[in-house]
């Protein structure tokens, strides 16, 4: 029997996701991010690669053998329905060693896992989730965000974020709401704060 509860951290893109995320690590809680899960699926050779190079065209794949990445996201991101094969695809597997690596946790002193994933609700991984923390922006913001942070043009920054679910279906499919449209160190408040709580009430 699990000793600790999952929470699910999810949210758009460029909403801050991963500030909150460090703030959960700072406190003692384990972190599974689903970004690092999926950079182990993505090794040369790997069945994973094999096939999205299937789905994507083999000159995903460089000749050292690793993936290019930008290739990858520059078809992938290209329209909703591209977005939605890579998930049915890579998300079986991420779901996979993400059960994994927390079999290992069983017998440790954790209370909380926090399961980092953007696409948790696509991924179907909510279902394993005893909680949902959803990080939401105003477009504007998440879109400036996302090009200076990936150095991509606003068309592109804008296709990122036409590929993901909408504010309101966070909103409508979250336990807790984190808002930010302000400040880092707002954010990082509210994360402390809403961290609090959990530790409390939960």
């Amino acid at each position: 029997m699990k000793k600790y509860k999952i929470l699910g951290l999810t949210g758009q893109t460029g909403a801050g996701k991963s500030t909150v995320s460090k703030v959960f690590a700072k406190n003692g809680t384990a972190v599974i991010n689903a970004d690092e899960l999926v950079a182990e699926l993505y090794m040369p050779d790997s069945v994973c690669l094999k096939i999205l190079s299937a789905e994507f065209g083999s000159d995903i794949i460089l000749p050292n053998k690793n993936l290019d990445r930008k290739k990858l996201a520059q078809r992938a991101f290209a329209t909703k329905e591209k977005t939605a094969v890579l998930g049915k695809l890579i998300h079986p597997f991420v779901l996979s060693l993400f059960l994994e690596k927390t079999e290992k946790l069983v017998n440790s002193d954790k209370k909380f896992i926090v399961f980092d994933a953007p696409q948790l609700f696509e991924s179907k991984a909510n279902v394993i989730c005893d909680y949902i923390i959803s990080v939401t922006a105003d477009e504007n913001i998440r879109k400036q965000r996302i090009m200076q942070r990936d150095g991509i043009s606003e068309e592109m920054a804008e296709s990122r974020i036409n590929a993901q679910l909408s504010e309101n279906y966070f909103k409508d499919n979250s336990d807790f709401i984190l808002e930010n449209n302000g400040t880092k160190q707002e954010l990082i408040d509210k994360a402390e704060g809403l961290f609090g709580y959990i530790r409390q009430v939960i």
